[in-house]
């Protein structure tokens, strides 16, 4: 059966002394996470969650970092792993398009903090996570993403492989048995994210719980199908067509894919990053908004499918809709927060550029999904100027990557807000270090978010 090669491997990486550069990236990946959680406390769904679960809080040792509180493994895992995915900071698989860090690390925090374990554990158990759900999604890919939102289904696999990691570390029956009841339970719809609501939040943070769930019960002897993901109506019969498996022992143990994980540049869907680094590049080379008369953005089907709004009317929709980002990027030069305040929504200078924006399939671009995630962006200007320019991946793809130190100014400016300069700053140097300490030592519950 797959799952016995996937768990030997799983059980194999808990208890292994991980290459250096392969813990590295973990901790990447952790403060990663941590840049788009914080922002996520002071945003919807967080406060309706808190107030959902209020007679949980206080209770257990798992913490809800920003909310100065803690609640038992589930329910932080629930929890954090929406709200990290509220502000679309969170990283990106590629291949699997998948946001890997929100339900994998959301429920490895919870139970690391509830077992006490060392930040070596909980490295181990994210890469874990990592390496068996980044493979399944690959495999499912990309007739998956018509209907379903990886992050929601995939990503149970990836948060129950930490969790059995964490429950019963070396433990390969455990580690089959928790993937095996993930399997079964793995959800999340496409529609949820095709209007202004908060369901898309909540599949990592389902996610997130099920594999706290699923990894909970298969170390107390709980059992899972074991041909959960090939068998005749399992995982990939009733939710990819002909997905291919091969993808998903493809390497396992030996090439890291969490080497290769996109980080993300821009506070928006991932779908339209290419389509904005190349209207920074033009704006970089001196293009004044004033100045385009007519545009062209050519781009793979999926991201047209996903981001073609051209009349967002929240914040929400505007993460997902191409024609504001690009415009918003040329006219104020970035993408960050401040792009989706209640100001920069109505500009009128945003969005009469906008509709000076056309929007093409490229045949080339759309084969080529989801392993390219390129983008041409084709400007006419007043004066009867074309320029254009071809971004073939997106700034924070494996090919151009965040440096560490960009990724420590990324937290700064998302976490800083939140917690202060001081404990930010103090917080990040931990995580740098996290494989030499225990992870309550890190204190995430102690923090009082600043109003």
């Amino acid at each position: 059966m797959l799952l016995d090669t996937i768990a030997a491997y799983g059980a194999r990486d808990t208890l292994a002394r991980l290459p250096d550069e392969v813990i590295h990236h973990a901790k990447r990946a952790f403060l990663d996470w941590l840049s788009a959680l914080y922002p996520g406390t002071r945003t919807a769904p967080c406060l309706q969650l808190l107030g959902a679960h209020g007679a949980e809080l206080g209770s257990g040792a798992s913490s809800l970092p920003g909310c100065a509180t803690t609640a038992f493994a589930a329910t932080a895992a629930w929890i954090n792993g929406s709200v990290s995915h509220a502000v679309e900071f969170d990283d990106i698989f590629r291949d699997a398009i998948y946001h890997p860090g929100c339900p994998t690390i959301a429920a490895a925090l919870a139970l690391a903090e509830e077992g006490d374990a060392s930040g070596q554990a909980l490295l181990n158990a994210i890469v874990v996570g990592y390496e068996i759900s980044t493979r399944i999604g690959a495999a499912v890919q990309p007739s998956h993403y018509r209907y379903f939102h990886t992050t929601g289904t995939v990503g149970c696999f990836g948060s129950a492989a930490a969790a059995a990691a964490l429950c019963a570390p070396g433990d390969a029956q455990v580690m089959l048995h928790a993937l095996a009841t993930a399997g079964t339970l793995a959800s999340g719809l496409q529609q949820a994210f095709r209007s202004d609501a908060m369901s898309k939040a909540l599949h990592a943070g389902h996610a997130a719980e099920v594999g706290v769930r699923a990894g909970q019960g298969a170390a107390h002897g709980i059992t899972g199908v074991s041909d959960i993901l090939e068998g005749k109506v399992g995982f990939g019969a009733a939710l990819a067509q002909d997905p291919d498996w091969s993808v998903a022992v493809d390497g396992l143990g030996q090439r890291y894919n969490i080497l290769s994980i996109t980080q993300k540049n821009h506070g928006c869907c991932g779908h339209t990053f290419a389509a904005i680094d190349a209207a920074l590049a033009l704006r970089q080379q001196g293009l004044r908004a004033d100045e385009v008369a007519a545009m062209r953005v050519d781009a793979y089907q999926t991201a047209l499918d996903v981001t073609g709004n051209f009349s967002p009317d929240t914040a929400f929709e505007a993460k997902f809709s191409l024609p504001y980002v690009v415009a918003h990027a040329l006219v104020h030069g970035s993408v960050r927060q401040d792009a989706f305040s209640p100001d920069r929504l109505h500009d009128p200078r945003v969005r009469q550029l906008m509709q000076r924006l056309e929007l093409r399939a490229d045949p080339v671009f759309t084969a080529g999904f989801p392993t390219m995630r390129a983008a041409r962006l084709s400007v006419t200007t007043s004066d009867g100027q074309v320029l254009e320019h071809h971004s073939p991946y997106r700034k924070g793809d494996p090919e151009s990557p965040l440096s560490d130190a960009d990724l420590a100014d990324k937290f700064d400016e998302l976490a800083g807000p939140v917690l202060g300069r001081e404990r930010a700053r103090a917080l990040r140097e931990d995580v740098w270090r996290l494989d030499t300490m225990p992870v309550r030592a890190l204190r995430l519950a102690a923090d009082m978010p600043r109003l």
